[in-house]
């Protein structure tokens, strides 16, 4: 998906600079500029989330061009585990929230799944308050999981080594922006939807049951939680339909 996005925006660039020279190149600017001006105002309204996608999509590109032991000791470095929490907290917080998992896999369903959803709730939440929602998924999620392999370790549940394990990822932040987009959402596909993100949280838990599995759930209740106070502050934003339905309503005639 990377890949062709480099191409397709390398490709409109090269057709524009052709375009000044050549008559064919400027007509299919011209056809091509209303499509390409609805995608830019697309990215433009969730600024916040295209921003964290080529953040993250960059620290997966260094993954990929870097021996796999360094990258094991750069994630362990920025891991939220208690080792680190214990010596710096605020840095592994912030760090770790930039790093995709095993050596960047799944980077492709990471930025399908922020650029449509992501997006959707940034649009309807605002950009502050999904980016206090998103935030507080990761932290909070981060805390109470390590809390509970804390509760593990001293009660001999979980091995000592654990306190050193990994833990990065884009994944907390993903479930409690997924969380804020349910809210947004209204009728069978909030139910829909809430199936879906429901099955996607559970189903770890049933098949592996890690402590990190558990910390999605909590990001997720955690977003919800902050998502739910911070409606208190006003009303979502109008869906593009309500916007619509808004531009086409008729003006009343004044007698």
């Amino acid at each position: 998906m990377v890949f062709v996005a480099e191409v397709a925006v390398l490709f409109w660039y090269v057709l524009k600079a052709l375009g000044r020279r050549v008559p064919s190149a400027r007509r299919l600017v011209r056809r091509l500029t209303p499509w390409t001006g609805r995608l830019h105002a697309w990215i433009l309204s969730a600024p916040a989330t295209f921003c964290y996608i080529a953040v993250f999509t960059c620290f997966t590109l260094v993954q990929a061009t870097t021996p796999p032991h360094l990258i094991d000791i750069m994630t362990t470095v920025n891991s939220t585990n208690l080792d680190q929490l214990h010596s710096h907290a605020l840095t592994v917080l912030a760090t770790s929230a930039f790093w995709v998992d095993d050596h960047g896999s799944g980077l492709d369903l990471y930025i399908l799944a922020f650029a449509t959803f992501g997006a959707f709730a940034e649009r309807r939440w605002g950009t502050p308050r999904l980016a206090v929602i998103a935030v507080s998924g990761h932290v909070l999620g981060s805390l109470l999981t390590e809390a509970v392999l804390r509760s593990a370790i001293d009660r001999g549940r979980a091995p000592v080594r654990l306190e050193n394990a990994t833990d990065v990822g884009v994944s907390y932040i993903l479930v409690a922006s997924l969380a804020a987009a349910v809210l947004a959402m209204h009728g069978r596909a909030r139910l829909a939807f809430a199936a879906v993100l429901l099955g996607i949280l559970i189903t770890p838990m049933i098949t592996s049951g890690t402590v990190w599995d558990l910390g999605h759930i909590f990001a997720a209740i955690c977003g919800l939680a902050v998502a739910a106070l911070c409606r208190l502050a006003g009303p979502l934003r109008a869906s593009q339909l309500q916007l619509k339905h808004e531009l086409v309503k008729p003006v009343p005639q004044q007698a």
